[in-house]
C-alpha cells in the first residue's frame, strides 16, 4: 500500500507532529472531502505500507522525526520555485529549502527525493528569463542531491480565476522556450526532467509528459517490485500521475500560495487549522456520532522480486 500525505496540504511543514503521533498509534483517519461522514481507516504499519509519497515546500519541521520514519520506504517531493512572499507568503527563503534538501537527500538517499518546480507564473515581476535564472541556480545547487526535476506550469482553476485574476497562464511560445532550456539545464546536472501539467503537445520539444509521480521511481526508492492493480488519477483528462491513498485535507494548508487548488480561501483554512488536534486520529476535528467507518484493505505491493537500478 502506499500513503501520500500531499495533495491537499502541507503535512510535514504544519502537521509533522500529528503526522508521527499517528506513525506511534499506527493508524488515521480520513473523512472523505465530497461525503464528510464517511471515514476511512488506514493501518500505518510498515509491514503493509510500502512507500509513504511527502511532498512540501518546508520539510525542516519533519526533521526532528526522521528516526520515527526510518523503518517506512519514503518518496519526497520538495517545491522550490523562487516565488517571493506576493506568491507564497509563508514559504521559506529559497535558499534554506535547498539546504533542508539537501540535509533530507543526505538523510533519506538521492533516490528517494524530487525536486518541483512548480508553478511557472510569468508577469512582469517573474519574467521568463528570470524563471530560466533561477531553475539554473537551483539546479546546479542540488546537483548530486536527486537524479529527478519536475516542472509545470500554471493551471488556472475556476476558483483560481475567481480568488486571483491577477494570475494568468504564459503564452506556448513562453512554454516551448522554458522547456527548451530547462532541458539543456537538467541535463548538465545530471536531472531526469519531467512536465507536469497539461501541456502535453511540449513532447513534440524532447520533454518526459508520462506523469511525475510513478511507481517506479517508489520502486527505486525501496529497491523492491510493487504490483499494482489500479492505476488512480487526478484530473483524469491530462493527468498521467499515480495517485495513492491521501490522508490530507482541503483548505488546511497555511502557506497561502495565491495559486493554490487546495484551498478555498484564507478564512475557511484558518477555522479549519483552529480544529486541528494532535492527538486526534483525525487532521481536522475529531470523530462523530454519525461518522461511517471502514477500514481500508491493507496489504503490501512488494513482491518478492528485488529491482536492480
Amino acid at each position: 500500500m502506499i500513503i501520500n500525505t500531499g495533495q491537499r496540504t502541507d503535512i510535514p511543514a504544519f502537521y509533522s507532529k500529528w503526522f508521527i503521533n499517528r506513525i506511534k498509534e499506527g493508524y488515521v483517519l480520513v473523512r472523505n472531502p465530497f461525503y464528510p461522514k464517511l471515514v476511512t481507516k488506514f493501518i500505518l504499519d510498515p509491514n503493509v505500507v510500502d512507500v509513504i509519497g511527502f511532498c512540501s515546500k518546508n520539510p525542516r519541521p519533519m526533521f526532528q522525526y526522521l528516526n520515527e520514519l526510518k523503518r517506512f520506504g519514503q518518496f519526497w517531493y520538495i517545491t522550490i520555485t523562487g516565488f517571493e512572499n506576493d506568491i507564497e507568503p509563508n514559504v521559506p527563503s529559497i535558499n534554506q529549502v535547498i539546504e533542508d534538501f539537501k540535509y533530507l537527500s543526505n538523510k533519506v538517499g538521492v533516490l528517494s527525493i524530487c525536486w518541483r518546480y512548480t508553478p511557472i507564473i510569468i508577469n512582469e515581476k517573474y519574467t521568463l528569463k528570470r524563471h530560466i535564472e533561477t531553475f539554473k541556480y537551483i539546479a546546479e545547487n542540488l546537483k548530486g542531491y536527486t537524479s529527478l526535476a519536475v516542472f509545470g506550469f500554471l493551471d488556472l482553476y475556476d476558483k483560481l480565476k475567481k480568488n486571483h485574476q491577477e494570475l494568468k497562464d504564459c503564452s506556448d511560445e513562453d512554454k516551448i522556450i522554458i522547456t527548451k532550456e530547462f532541458i539543456k539545464i537538467a541535463k548538465n546536472n545530471n536531472m531526469e526532467l519531467r512536465l507536469c501539467s497539461k501541456e502535453k503537445w511540449l513532447q513534440d520539444y524532447g520533454i518526459d509528459v508520462n506523469g511525475c509521480m510513478r511507481i517506479e521511481d517508489y520502486e527505486r526508492a525501496i529497491s523492491s517490485k510493487l504490483v499494482i492493480k489500479k492505476k488512480m488519477q487526478a484530473r483524469k483528462s491530462y493527468c498521467a500521475c499515480y495517485l495513492s491513498n491521501d490522508i490530507g485535507a482541503y483548505n488546511t494548508c497555511l502557506h497561502f500560495c495565491s495559486y493554490c487548488y487546495a484551498n478555498k480561501d484564507k478564512n475557511e483554512v484558518l477555522k479549519n487549522n483552529a480544529l486541528h488536534d494532535d492527538n486526534s486520529p483525525f487532521l481536522i476535528g475529531n470523530l462523530k456520532e454519525d461518522d461511517v467507518i471502514k477500514e481500508y484493505p491493507a496489504k503490501s505491493n512488494k513482491t518478492d522480486e528485488i529491482t536492480l537500478f
